[in-house]
């Protein structure tokens, strides 16, 4: 497998592209690093290739909050503007008048 440069960046705010959810990317793996039981999770004509980044983040939709990881392929800038709800961004990020977001200082790996 070949890495590839991230299209995203941490404190990003992104929207996936198929499923109605958005989030914040609080990490990055340049390649696939999740369990193979994930990966054969979803259905076989949804599911990604490894050979490129996947997201860690902070994800809402309209009934929750939760952790996501996704492939690169599934994501979208957000460009909504709107805050993000999900209750962990305030304790890992600071958020700028524009809408972006931050990471606090001693929440990098």
């Amino acid at each position: 497998m070949s890495e590839q440069t991230a299209k995203f960046n941490i404190g990003q705010v992104v929207k996936h592209r198929i499923f109605s959810f958005r989030g914040v990317i609080f990490d990055v793996d340049p390649t696939f690093n999740n369990s193979e039981e994930w990966w054969l999770s979803i259905p076989e004509h949804m599911r990604p290739h490894k050979d490129q980044p996947f997201y860690h983040l902070l994800a809402e939709n309209n009934d929750t909050e939760y952790v996501a990881y996704v492939s690169e392929q599934n994501l979208l800038a957000d460009q909504s503007g709107e805050p993000v709800r999900h209750p962990q961004v305030r304790e890992m990020f600071g958020c700028h008048s524009d809408g972006t977001y931050e990471l606090l200082r001693g929440q990098t790996h």
